[in-house]
């Protein structure tokens, strides 16, 4: 019964290799590492914030107020009269970040669709790196301190830093297309979690010297990202005379990606006469619009579902490393080394389950597997003891079980809902869903991170995890409300 699917699974798939050349491996390792890059310069932020809001205090809150600076040029630089309220206002900080990030992400890739791509992610690049300069070290080599440019600053950054994710998905697609997109994909989608070590690496390098030198060594090397994705990114095959992907190549796979990643049923009953895709281009079906997108069955609950997730996701990517100072008293260094360890289990996890799911060719148990062992992590993490290497153990297994499903649904999003009649035939449709589900989740993480800082400013650590828990419960409960709407 597997025999027919996987029989066109291999052809696309021989159809990726025999194809595939050196200026595929270039554009896969420019887009890695540009993307890379964005969140290197994104996770700066959460690892120093132990020294940005010791700096924001007054003298009589750190001791080594006096040993660093004279008393009139430190109570200058206040900002608010103690930690909580400095607390409180980085998360405010992180929200504002992902806000205006969530809203570029919906405008981003119209751009990127009426620019060049490689000029659209280099600005993007080049832009951000200039402003993440601004705020972290030029400011404070002027001491020039203010809570109203320090937001507009970051709303401007959250914008140009979302130019980065739809260019470079539309790339990897111009150049390898929808054959092989599980392994591919699969293994591309550990950029953002490599960024995040990059970044750690980067920022506790050189911490000692001063928080605004973490901003200036990622800025600086961001900028230089962005400047060697302009002289070398191509963003199609064309630019170089190779041809575009084969009509039997697109065949193959728009049958594949006919079937639903996340259904229960059986993913080799296929029906011929079903496309996703009329052979008569004239009957080609329109692109539908916006608001019509967010009418199809699925894609309100699922964006939901989503928000929840990449809530409890970049709750741990902002404020992991302040966790681990303010609550186990260890060094801002050494925190943000160890926070690398959350990324290594998404990484492992992310290439694992979605190994598994290619597998079983069901998306849904494994994520619900998933899903349910983070709870049980989230937990365990709540009551880890202060000890190094039992906090790395459970902190990569909750990032196995939290970072891999949130790699899997992001990639899966498009091809599960391109299903419907509404969205068959229409690649601008199915960036549109895309758009919706991603942007709704960072909207429902910017609004985690403000949740955090009050949280925990007014109860416990343990209390925000509880809030993790419940989060992760409710995106399991609307990811099974989504497959009831789409199967």
């Amino acid at each position: 019964m597997a025999l027919p699917g996987s029989s066109r699974r291999q052809a696309a798939n021989r159809g990726l290799v025999s194809h595939c050349t050196h200026h595929h491996i270039v554009v896969f390792l420019l887009t890695f590492i540009s993307y890379s890059l964005l969140h290197a310069s994104r996770k700066t932020f959460s690892n120093v914030k132990v020294s940005i809001s010791s700096q924001w205090t007054p003298s009589c809150q750190n001791n080594t107020a006096s040993e660093l600076r004279p008393y009139e040029l430190w109570n200058s630089s206040h900002l608010f009269p103690n930690e909580d309220e400095a607390t409180l206002f980085l998360g405010t900080l992180d929200t504002i970040f992902l806000f205006s990030y969530a809203v570029g992400l919906f405008v981003s890739g119209i751009v990127g669709d009426r620019l060049n791509l490689r000029w659209v992610l280099s600005f993007g690049m080049c832009s951000s790196a200039l402003v993440v300069f601004l705020f972290g070290t030029l400011t404070e080599w002027l001491h020039f301190y203010n809570k109203w440019f320090y937001c507009c600053l970051w709303v401007v950054n959250g914008l140009l830093q979302s130019t980065g994710w739809p260019c470079v998905v539309a790339v990897m697609g111009n150049w390898f297309g929808k054959a092989g997109r599980g392994f591919v994909f699969g293994l591309w989608s550990a950029c953002a979690s490599v960024g995040n070590i990059l970044g750690a690496f980067l920022a506790s390098s050189v911490l000692r010297y001063g928080y605004e030198y973490a901003f200036l060594v990622t800025a600086s090397v961001q900028f230089a990202g962005g400047a060697i994705v302009f002289f070398g990114l191509l963003t199609s095959p064309k630019e170089v005379g190779l041809p575009e992907l084969g009509a039997d190549e697109e065949d193959i796979v728009e049958e594949d990606a006919n079937r639903p990643l996340m259904g229960d049923d059986d993913a080799d009953d296929y029906d011929g006469n079903e496309s996703i895709q009329a052979t008569d281009t004239d009957k080609q079906p329109k692109a539908i619009g916006f608001f019509q997108a967010c009418c199809l069955p699925g894609v309100v609950l699922y964006s939901l579902a989503y928000a929840c997730l990449k809530l409890v996701n970049y709750s741990f990517f902002f404020w992991l490393p302040f966790y681990l100072s303010s609550n186990f008293g260890w060094k801002e260094a050494e925190a943000d080394q160890l926070s690398i360890w959350y990324d290594v289990g998404g990484i492992i996890g992310g290439t694992i389950q979605g190994l598994i799911s290619d597998v079983l060719q069901k998306r849904a148990p494994v994520l619900a597997i998933s899903l349910l062992f983070a709870i049980g992590s989230l937990f365990g993490y709540s009551r880890s003891p202060n000890s190094k290497p039992i906090n790395a153990v459970i902190m990569a297994i909750t990032g196995f079980f939290i970072g891999g499903p949130s790699n899997m649904i992001s990639s899966a999003i498009s091809a599960d809902l391109g299903r419907q009649d509404l969205v068959r035939g229409s690649s601008e449709a199915l960036a549109t869903v895309t758009g919706i589900v991603d942007g709704t989740g960072s909207i429902g993480a910017a609004v985690g991170q403000y949740l955090v800082s009050l949280i925990r400013e007014s109860l416990e650590w343990i209390w925000v995890f509880y809030f993790f828990i419940l989060m992760v419960r409710n995106h399991l409960l609307k990811k099974f409300f989504v497959k009831v709407l789409i199967v």
